[in-house]
């Protein structure tokens, strides 16, 4: 079983990846889906126009990636109808993001009936934190009622990060505790023992956690109350503040790490406001996990920001030489797979992302899980 099509759908948007084994096939996107002037009408006729521009010729499968699958999927999942109802009944917890994976799954199984579909959840690595990591101290009966805890997103990153940074240090995964740090547009950290997830930023959504773009990460929940009850906003003001107009872009009126760089270095006092307080963020995670995990192998960045920007690396790790963390400034600046100078008690690695092919390998195992 080697060719598998992953498909990662979103309200307006479809992103592919046909892969042969680890090899990309072949790989894009259709946007802008039934707006004016849009690449497509609808998703039946940009998933049907890729396809029919692929090679699906051996194709064993089709994995979806789904950002929400709550306490319910905790592995990987071929896609029956139950399934389809049970992501359907999730909505409320990933309204922006799970209504496009549905869509795609329709549509995919209707266009390819006879192909195994199998859906991969953004969520499921993380299923492995102890319920002391997972649950907050709220009124437990609400929490049930409501499924209030914490979930954790960015998990078929973390879990491909985590082994190949084992990897990259020549140790076996299950001996090998790694800090991973997922910098994009949206930012999440992980505490991996192991292989095995123990920590992470992200809560019940992907709003909570370290600054990101344009949410906020980590805030006093009072905030919401103060603004709805003394500010008048609505909820819904509140929420398109927090998720669209917070992180970087609310201190700066930039989204993009390299737009708060450029300001930066230009002398630019808000973007080196926002920056110190990204950093400080990053660095109050990485010691919290590592009192999580008690002994640390690696502090593996990844990602957009984490794979291309050595300022955000050198500034997450800084004043932790106490502590055994450390990057050299010129492997550092050359981006190579280990940052950190010879000997150092903890490596600082820089290993790039691959989802996709994480979502991929899934899809594969769930069809073959002895095999």
């Amino acid at each position: 079983m080697t060719r598998v099509l992953v498909l990662n759908c979103g309200s307006s948007s479809v992103r592919y990846k046909l892969f042969d084994g680890a090899t990309v096939a072949a790989k894009g996107h259709v946007e802008r889906i039934g707006e004016d002037g849009g690449e497509a009408a609808d998703h039946l006729s940009a998933l049907r126009g890729l396809m029919d521009r692929l090679d699906l010729t051996g194709l064993a499968a089709v994995g979806h990636r789904v950002v929400h699958g709550g306490d319910r999927f905790t592995e990987a999942t071929v896609i029956t109808d139950d399934v389809v109802a049970a992501v359907e009944e999730l909505i409320p917890l990933a309204p922006l993001h799970n209504p496009g994976a549905l869509t795609g799954i329709r549509v995919a199984r209707k266009l390819l009936p006879d192909v195994p579909q199998v859906a991969v959840f953004d969520t499921a690595f993380h299923a492995t934190i102890p319920l002391e990591g997972v649950l907050w101290a709220i009124d437990r009966d609400l929490a049930r009622r409501f499924g209030l805890r914490r979930y954790g997103f960015h998990g078929t990153s973390h879990a491909y990060v985590s082994r190949e940074t084992a990897r990259v240090l020549g140790r076996p995964v299950a001996d090998t505790n790694v800090i991973t740090l997922h910098l994009g547009n949206g930012a999440s950290a992980a505490a991996v023992r192991g292989g095995r997830c123990e920590a992470t930023s992200m809560g019940m959504t992907p709003l909570p956690g370290l600054v990101m773009g344009t949410r906020s990460g980590d805030i006093d929940p009072s905030l919401v109350f103060h603004l709805h009850r003394v500010g008048g906003l609505s909820l819904d003001e509140i929420e398109e503040s927090l998720t669209r107009r917070a992180g970087l872009a609310g201190l700066t009126g930039a989204n993009d790490m390299r737009s708060v760089l450029e300001r930066r270095a230009a002398g630019d006092e808000d973007a080196a406001l926002a920056f110190a307080i990204y950093s400080r963020r990053l660095r109050e995670y990485i010691g919290s996990y590592l009192a999580v995990l008690g002994r640390v192998d690696a502090i593996t960045f990844t990602a957009g920001v984490g794979e291309n920007s050595a300022e955000v690396r050198a500034a997450a790790v800084e004043g932790l030489a106490p502590l055994g963390i450390s990057v050299d400034p010129a492997r550092n600046a050359a981006h190579e797979p280990i940052i950190s100078p010879d000997g150092a008690p903890i490596a600082v690695c820089v290993v790039p992302t691959e989802e996709e092919l994480e979502i991929a390998n899934e899809a594969r195992r769930a069809l073959s899980p002895n095999g």
